[in-house]
């Protein structure tokens, strides 16, 4: 299973971590892999590379995880993240047995 977890501080999404695989098809044809990573990966790119955000992060082998460290209240940072969350809860909706998604409030990373 990939267990998502979105942090927020006053609202405001700050930090993503993902873990684990899906299991919904073998390695090469998971499709809900393959959506976790994209929207993820789309995110990162967003961030980074679009709006040049500075960003934690550390990416592994069933594992990713980052932390904007300054800029996350822009609009274009939180347009990025929400759309992202929108796409990971569609995504634990429709495989729940695949997906479980968690959202802390207010916890610092």
């Amino acid at each position: 299973m990939t267990k998502i977890v979105l942090f927020k501080k006053n609202g405001v999404i700050y930090a993503c971590q993902i873990k684990g695989h899906s299991n919904f098809a073998e390695k090469g044809r998971d499709i809900v892999c393959s959506a976790v990573s994209t929207a993820s990966q789309m995110a990162l790119v967003g961030l980074e590379e679009v709006l040049q955000l500075p960003l934690e992060k550390k990416i592994c082998e069933g594992f990713l995880y980052f932390k904007i460290l300054e800029g996350e209240e822009c609009e274009g940072a939180q347009a990025i993240l929400v759309a992202m969350e929108k796409t990971f809860e569609k995504l634990a909706e429709d495989y729940a047995k695949n997906v479980k998604l968690e959202v802390r409030k207010d916890d610092i990373v």
